[in-house]
């Protein structure tokens, strides 16, 4: 029997299981991306680029806008697939995307990358970092 006395109004400290570690840094990802672009367009004269057609160097086509999408598809994908998927592939397909997304994240910071947007690519860079690491240490079973 336990006798340690344990204070008064404690809060009983829930496990999370890896999966759901994983998924949520996966939403917070998406999160900071969805609101780096959306500041983006504060940024004086970004409004009238993309009127004009253009998205930094590039022109806005539809096979640029699907390009965005199918990449931003990916780490939202992952939310998902990292609940989902059985542990062995799930932890090489962490590692995997989130080691693909560093390079990816950065690229973001081309051009005129103001305050907000550093700011969001280290949160973003430090997660993918905080991915790979939960993913190769993954608990193995002990026989």
């Amino acid at each position: 029997m336990n006798t340690e006395k344990i204070p008064q109004n404690s809060l009983e400290d829930i496990k999370v299981g890896l999966k759901i570690k994983l998924a949520s840094m996966w939403a917070s990802l998406m999160f900071l991306y969805l609101y780096v672009d959306y500041f983006h367009l504060y940024m004086p004269g970004k409004i009238e680029d993309i009127q004009a057609g253009r998205v930094f160097e590039f022109k806005l086509t539809q096979g640029f806008l699907l390009a965005a999408l199918a990449s931003m598809t990916i780490p939202a994908l992952m939310i998902f697939l990292s609940v989902v998927l059985p542990a062995k592939v799930n932890r090489r397909t962490n590692i995997i995307i989130a080691m693909v997304f560093i390079p990816f994240t950065l690229f973001n910071l081309a051009g005129e990358a103001w305050v907000h947007m550093v700011f969001g690519a280290v949160v973003e860079v430090v997660l993918l970092c905080l991915i790979i690491r939960y993913a190769c240490k993954w608990p193995r079973i002990e026989i």
